[in-house]
């Protein structure tokens, strides 16, 4: 179904550069109202105009007055708002997971480039249909990492790519942002494996939400060229949960990079206090921090020089944003997702690999002990101690299970080389198999499903 409120203003005529970038908006709840915002108060109109939206709860979202005043059409469904009759040259997606892929196919299907928010899949057989999808109709994709679009980033990735600090022997990345209850009872997929109403995977978790950015910048900042990541060639996991989710709330894993570079992931939501992101990559002629002493990513060479490039959340947030409606304005000077200041479906995929991998690589998704579970006053399920023992990782290069960590559980590597679906590896096993982990906890409470499905993390 497809709203046209009061009146339409777009036309179906192809852009150029002296015309505004017809924008489609799929989700403006969550995350997706930032990205209207923006489009509404930075961008302006004789670059781009809004389109349309996709979302069928658009009357929830705080923009919806502001969309309500433009008259612009408001559909269910990407197909639902070609079928009307309507055009759009690029389409942000940022509604959940599960409609990642599926809506940005619909949309190159009807000639529009995307961008789509972080991540890009719950599975690397999305991921490979959505290159797919991009290659047939020779529009771009591009994945909302912001911290890739940033000029800290790219001026550290320059640097690694052209020597100057060695070749990159390992790399650890910690964050830790507590949740409350609220976080998981605000959809049907939040917590999840799967989507309650659909079905479809969507592998919820610190490494596939909210720090999803950290893992995919690790993999980004030692990726071979401008526009990919490094790829893992086997992972090690170890998935636990304090909240009463069937997915994970806490994430360690150990990556091993095509190249032999060892990367170790930490994340959590089930902290008692936060820890703001933070990484160490030690090269064979530098020491790379960024967090543990200052916001600056800051490379010490063993000659004694500094190289500081900068705080990546400097550069505005929806640089990636402008950075579309500019490609989309000028397709000549931007050749798909080569460009250096570009994050795609090559650099993006990396991060969905991993995460296919480390479900794959544990027996389960241990709950912690219910003594070391305890309830805050701001309704927030949290595990003393966790946030001082995933430092102690941080800081020796362990997983929990390495440190002796009494609730810990060792998974098992995944070599990931030829790993082409999940879960599994395989198409054969991919369709025959759900990971270990999908079955409830005894006594555990499935999360109280809200219609709110088309709000993003």
């Amino acid at each position: 179904m497809c709203d046209a409120v009061r009146r339409r203003i777009v036309s179906v005529s192809g852009v150029g550069s002296a015309e505004p970038v017809r924008v489609l908006i799929a989700a403006i709840g969550g995350y997706g109202y930032h990205y209207l915002r923006t489009l509404l108060d930075e961008v302006p109109a004789d670059r781009a105009i809004l389109a349309g939206v996709v979302d069928p709860f658009a009357r929830n979202s705080p923009a919806w007055s502001a969309v309500e005043a433009l008259g612009v059409p408001v559909c269910d469904t990407v197909d639902d708002f070609y079928e009307a009759g309507h055009q759009a040259d690029l389409t942000v997606v940022s509604s959940p997971i599960h409609l990642h892929v599926p809506q940005s196919i619909a949309a190159l299907e009807r000639g529009s480039s995307v961008l789509c928010d972080k991540p890009l899949a719950a599975t690397i057989q999305e991921a490979r249909a959505l290159a797919a999808a991009r290659d047939r109709v020779g529009r771009f994709v591009l994945v909302g990492y912001q911290w890739s679009f940033s000029a800290a980033i790219q001026a550290l990735k320059r640097d690694l790519r052209a020597g100057v600090l060695g070749r990159p022997r390992r790399l650890v990345t910690l964050c830790c942002w507590p949740r409350p209850l609220a976080y998981y009872r605000r959809n049907t997929w939040a917590g999840r494996l799967r989507d309650a109403d659909t079905g479809a995977w969507v592998l919820d978790s610190p490494a596939n939400n909210a720090m999803a950015h950290f893992l995919h910048n690790a993999c980004f900042l030692l990726g071979p060229a401008a526009h990919l990541s490094a790829m893992p060639s086997n992972v090690c996991a170890e998935l636990y949960r304090a909240n009463p989710i069937d997915s994970a709330d806490t994430a360690a894993c150990r990556i091993i990079l095509a190249d032999g570079c060892e990367v170790l992931f930490l994340a959590s939501h089930a902290t008692d206090q936060p820890i703001q992101p933070r990484f160490r990559l030690e090269c064979d002629d530098a020491v790379v921090t960024f967090g543990e002493d200052d916001r600056i990513a800051t490379a010490r060479l063993r000659s004694g020089a500094v190289r500081r490039y900068g705080d990546p959340d400097a550069t505005p947030q929806f640089t990636k944003l402008h950075t579309a409606i500019a490609m989309v304005r000028d397709p000549a000077g931007h050749v798909r997702d080569t460009d250096d200041h570009v994050c795609g479906i090559e650099a993006a995929s990396a991060q969905t690999l991993c995460v296919n991998a480390m479900h794959d690589s544990v027996s389960d998704i241990f709950p912690f002990p219910e003594g070391l579970v305890m309830m805050r006053d701001d309704d927030r399920l949290c595990v003393p101690g966790l946030d001082d023992a995933l430092l102690r990782c941080y800081q020796r290069w362990s997983l929990p299970s390495e440190i002796g960590a009494s609730w810990a559980h060792a998974g098992h590597a995944i070599d990931v080389t030829n790993y082409s679906d999940f879960p599994g590896g395989s198409a054969a096993v991919a369709g025959t198999k759900d990971p270990a982990s999908s079955a409830q906890r005894p006594g555990q409470e499935t999360p109280v499903a809200s219609r709110d499905r088309e709000r993003s993390a």
